[in-house]
């Protein structure tokens, strides 16, 4: 709705701004009154009743239009070429992958010189792990931040990765760097200034004097930590409170109440979004707000929160999609693309992680059935959003999806989390994976799972073995589980390692602090001579290496791939075989992924449910052609073979 009054504030904000809104700024200046009730209304829901909210809404114009005008002149025309290709991230070119840039190749200026590797494997989208200040040895993997803008010193610096950026842009090459919303180091210069009793700073956080409300908000808090972090509160001697950690002692919460809090780090975006990034990867949005008496997790106001931030950067800095890292079950997951008034205009991202735990479902039982169950909600995503798609990251495996879906495929889900638990871990006496348990609850019996690509798929064991044919099963799984994510819809994010098959690495053990956590046996350190045998005829590397390559081309080459609301899942003639159509004007692509050890049987009249029936599949795969037979007639799929077959 126009709000005439909100247009003139603006107005005179601009102008007092020296923006140019007939002339070079008017696109800005367009975007601002296009998107200025949605901020105002968005803004006062959260911070209407604050005494001094007036105040902190000219703060959020200023910060607006600040950010703006500190935008470079190549990054806005970067922004009009993605707004002119409308949702630029849904296409079908765009393949990633995440790295730790240490534990990759050393720092940041080694990362430039590495994208010719990347060039090579057809990745034009890197996504970098926390490269931000953090303490050693209480970094969280880089995400207990103690400086948002400020790199560490063990990657680089800002120069560096401010080169590297560039060298990206000038390839074609796309960026995604994290921020984390949730909480700060305990050594971020506003914790250091709450501890010295600072009240300011100490209303950053939540703090507290005795143990009565922290008692409270703990008997509805569920533990992220078990093991290594119990509980939700640590207590600081220095100031005699008690201060959230919901996730470890040395991450202090932030107190989103507080608008100061919001405006801090809404700057903190723009600075991200003007170093060049194009997505922002917002860490743990689903625990940004608190409130007593919830589980402090997805609650309507850290939605709101989200909107927020979407509105305002789009207003400054279109060109930056938004990742929300919601790592929940599949009814939340939808409510991180926003919903109503704000369906498709809070975060454009969100990781499809409901079927990457699907797909290890269906690897470990060789049964889509509990898959296929879940896709209903999982297709409730709106048009213009999109998914990371993945088999591994950096995270554990979480089998976060609904018993509901479970039992729908005929199984207990009791007995069937602990099998794919027991599977994944290595107890279970029929399986070739090589992993461990991760976080492990003896009150709920809740656990998840660690272990590289390579290693749930049993390539460890067979090296370990020296057992040819174990090999060839492994890479076969490998390449499998790539291949159905790589071509669902989303941008398919391939996790360092895993495009030339490491195991995992144990060498974390000898590293205090990182030996208590069990997901550094994922998180290689790359061997440059090792990864030479990319090129050697017949090595697991290469296998899997010009595999991955020839995916990502195939990937390129079928428009039909793109995220554009077009994925349909066939019939399940056989419950053993995953296949879905993708489909866009007059192009058809059949994606059909065999999850048993032995020859699966389709009938070909799966295919002709779908509008007009074909008769001639070819398979991008195997360059191969297929007729059509009758209805009472089959295609036979090999062990762990999937198909891509387009019709003729």
């Amino acid at each position: 709705m126009y709000n005439r009054l909100l247009h003139t504030h603006i107005n005179e904000a601009l102008h007092a701004g020296e923006i140019d809104m007939a002339g070079e700024d008017n696109m800005f200046f367009t975007r601002f009154i296009a998107n200025a009730t949605a901020i105002d209304a968005l803004f006062r829901d959260l911070y209407g009743n604050q005494p001094r909210s007036p105040e902190y809404f000219e703060k959020l114009i200023s910060l607006i239009t600040r950010s703006y005008i500190n935008r470079s002149a190549v990054l806005r025309q970067r922004d009009e070429e993605k707004e002119m290709k409308g949702n630029w991230f849904l296409s079908n070119e765009i393949t990633g992958m995440s790295l730790y840039v240490d534990r990759f190749c050393g720092s940041i200026k080694g990362l430039e010189g590495k994208l010719e590797y990347f060039k090579k494997l057809r990745v034009n989208f890197l996504h970098l792990m926390p490269v931000f200040e953090s303490p050693e040895g209480e970094s969280d993997g880089g995400y207990a931040v103690s400086d948002f803008r400020k790199v560490d010193t063990r990657f680089g610096t800002l120069e560096d990765l401010q080169r590297l950026q560039q060298r990206m842009q000038q390839k074609g090459m796309y960026l995604m760097l994290d921020i984390v919303l949730n909480h700060t180091s305990h050594q971020h210069e506003w914790a250091i200034k709450a501890r010295k009793g600072d009240k300011q700073y100490q209303q950053y956080f939540y703090m507290f004097d005795d143990r009565r409300l922290p008692d409270e908000y703990d008997r509805t808090m569920p533990e992220i930590f078990p093991e290594s972090s119990p509980g939700n509160f640590t207590y600081n001697a220095e100031m005699k409170k008690w201060v959230m950690t919901v996730f470890h002692r040395y991450q202090w919460d932030l107190n989103y109440t507080n608008p100061e809090v919001f405006l801090s780090m809404l700057e903190n975006i723009f600075f991200y979004a003007n170093l060049g990034v194009d997505v922002l990867r917002i860490d743990a949005p689903a625990f940004i707000w608190k409130q007593l008496g919830t589980t402090c997790q997805n609650l309507p106001q850290a939605h709101t929160l989200l909107r927020l931030i979407k509105q305002c950067v789009q207003v400054a800095a279109p060109g930056m999609a938004l990742l929300g890292e919601a790592i929940v079950a599949p009814k939340e997951i939808m409510k991180y693309f926003g919903t109503g008034l704000y369906t498709a205009k809070e975060c454009d991202f969100a990781y499809n992680a409901t079927h990457m735990a699907l797909q290890w479902d269906a690897l470990a039982t060789a049964d889509t059935r509990v898959m296929l169950a879940a896709q209903h909600e999982i297709l409730q995503k709106p048009y213009g959003t999109s998914w990371i798609t993945y088999t591994r990251c950096h995270d554990d495996i979480g089998l976060g999806y609904d018993d509901y879906m479970i039992r729908q495929a005929g199984f207990n889900p009791f007995e069937h989390r602990r099998f794919l638990k027991d599977y994944y871990s290595g107890n279970h006496s029929h399986t070739p994976a090589k992993g461990a348990l991760f976080s492990v609850n003896p009150k709920t019996n809740d656990a998840r799972i660690s272990g590289s690509l390579a290693s749930l798929c049993g390539l460890e064991n067979a090296i370990i073995a020296k057992d040819e044919t174990a090999i060839d099963y492994a890479i076969r799984r490998i390449i499998l589980m790539q291949a159905h994510s790589f071509f669902i819809g989303g941008v398919p994010m391939i996790f360092y390692g895993d495009e030339a098959g490491y195991t995992n690495d144990y060498s974390y053990l000898n590293d205090p602090g990182k030996s208590y956590d069990n997901r550094w046996m994922h998180r290689p350190v790359i061997d440059w001579k090792k990864n030479k045998n990319i090129d050697k005829a017949g090595t697991t590397e290469q296998r899997i290496f010009s595999a991955t390559q020839r995916l990502i081309t195939l990937r390129r080459k079928i428009f039909a791939v793109g995220d554009y609301k077009n994925l349909t899942w066939l019939t399940p003639h056989n419950i053993h075989v995953a296949g879905y159509l993708r489909t866009f004007e007059d192009q058809k692509l059949y994606c059909l992924f065999n999850f048993l050890d032995k020859p699966s049987y389709v009938t070909w009249h799966a295919f002709k449910e779908h509008g007009a029936e074909p008769h001639v599949l070819f398979d991008h795969w195997q360059e191969k052609e297929y007729q059509v037979g009758y209805d009472h007639e089959y295609l036979v799929i090999e062990p762990y073979q999937f198909l891509l077959m387009e019709v003729k």
